[in-house]
């Protein structure tokens, strides 16, 4: 049958409910680890299909270009503008709840220029690597630790506000 990911009941209760302003739909923003750096303003974005390390990101983090897969080919936004792709890397990623607690996976990021106040995208591929359920409403994601409890991970909503604001400067309407 393949791999299987063992899957225990996740809900989310009000204990969960960390939202400063319930009245906004803000993006998810959240903190995570990689390559010894924490990165904020990481975007978790449910409806892509890529997980995207921007290259300001990866300028900053001090990675050898050497570390870059090469790639020619294009990606496809979501009205069909092409966006040069400058690499893969494949970067072990850390997701935690600010306590003891976490989970470390690697993953594939397709390395690009864009105009962006984020400083990563991860997709559907990191969503589903780590068995993630995303509550949006309640800007928090749940997953299975190894000693099968659930981790909780709250997006920061503040830094989300922020973000979107630096965008809409960065790319008018």
């Amino acid at each position: 049958m393949g791999n299987r990911m063992e899957m225990l009941d996740i809900t989310f209760t009000s204990a969960n409910f960390k939202r400063l302003d319930s009245e906004e739909d803000d993006p998810m923003t959240i903190t995570t680890k990689m390559a010894n750096f924490f990165v904020r303003k990481t975007l978790i974005d449910k409806w892509s299909l890529a997980n995207i390390l921007f290259c300001k990101t990866f300028k900053q983090m001090d990675i050898l270009e050497f570390m870059l897969q090469l790639h020619d080919d294009p990606l496809f936004g979501f009205f069909r503008e092409k966006v040069l792709i400058r690499g893969f890397i494949e970067l072990m990623t850390r997701f935690d709840s600010k306590r003891t607690r976490y989970k470390d996976i690697i993953i594939k990021y397709v390395v690009l220029h864009a105009s962006t106040s984020y400083n990563i995208l991860l997709g559907q591929p990191s969503i589903n690597a780590i068995g993630a359920i995303v509550s949006t409403p309640l800007l928090a994601i749940k997953f299975l630790f190894e000693d099968k409890t659930i981790i909780t991970v709250h997006a920061n909503q503040k830094e989300a506000q922020e973000c979107y604001m630096a965008n809409l400067k960065l790319n008018p309407i």
